[in-house]
């Protein structure tokens, strides 16, 4: 049974995600403030973190930098929970390292949705540690076992979600990959008209990989279509 960690202030919401996910077949637990979290973070195991970003005293943004800067934490996935009008607050807590997010008010349904899709990811990540591929195109080496990037035989530093979306896109290098295939795949749900979590994780990726030497850009934006991994030269 997954183990979900949930970090909200709002206990009464806490008692219905509780009964809803425990339903669904999660075990949860609940902490009511960043502090009382991180310190659950530190001391026990986690499948999944449900976050709010609003939160007293040690933000949920707090709670995101401590999980993504530990080393025991740091592949934890988070799905965060804001307030609907909040856009600055997820495109934040995306930059930091959140996988997903959901805006209050959200079905409990949907709650649960989101969970078992980013469960299955980080499961996927697991079933391939026992395999040895490793895909190599130019200078970037994707280690498909440890789910670790090389540039010029120098990590980069990369999420298990910012993992999946370069693979797709190196997989079809030189093809524009949809923004919708991309939300498909690795968050394992549709776009909404409005969501900018496909594009906020490709832009860290691309602040990660940086251009070819020559400044040529590795990925590029094709404008209402989606995503592309150019060869080098451009092509």
């Amino acid at each position: 049974m997954s183990r979900i960690l949930v970090i909200d202030d709002d206990e009464g919401l806490c008692r219905l995600i509780a009964g809803g996910l425990e339903l669904e077949g999660f075990s949860c637990a609940f902490a009511h403030s960043g502090t009382d979290g991180i310190n659950l973070l530190q001391t026990e195991t986690w499948d999944l973190l449900v976050l709010d970003i609003m939160l007293p005293g040690c933000s949920g943004h707090d709670v995101l930098r401590f999980v993504r800067g530990s080393q025991n934490a740091s592949a934890l996935p988070v799905l965060m929970l804001t307030a609907k009008s909040d856009e600055m607050d997820r495109i934040a807590g995306l930059e930091n390292g959140a996988d997903d997010y959901l805006t209050k008010p959200f079905s409990l349904k949907e709650l649960a949705a989101r969970i078992r899709a980013i469960l299955r990811r980080a499961e996927l990540g697991g079933r391939r540690s026992s395999a040895s591929s490793v895909k190599t195109l130019g200078d970037i080496a994707l280690n498909c076992a440890s789910l670790r990037v090389t540039l010029n035989n120098e990590i980069v530093s990369a999420t298990p979600l910012e993992f999946q979306l370069l693979e797709i896109l190196v997989d079809n290098a030189g093809q524009t990959v949809s923004r919708e295939y991309l939300s498909q795949e690795v968050l394992g749900h549709g776009l909404s008209p409005f969501a900018r979590t496909i594009d906020v994780h490709i832009s860290r990726i691309r602040a990660k990989i940086g251009n070819y030497p020559d400044g040529s850009p590795r990925i590029k934006s094709v404008r209402g279509a989606g995503y592309i991994y150019l060869l080098e030269g451009g092509l």
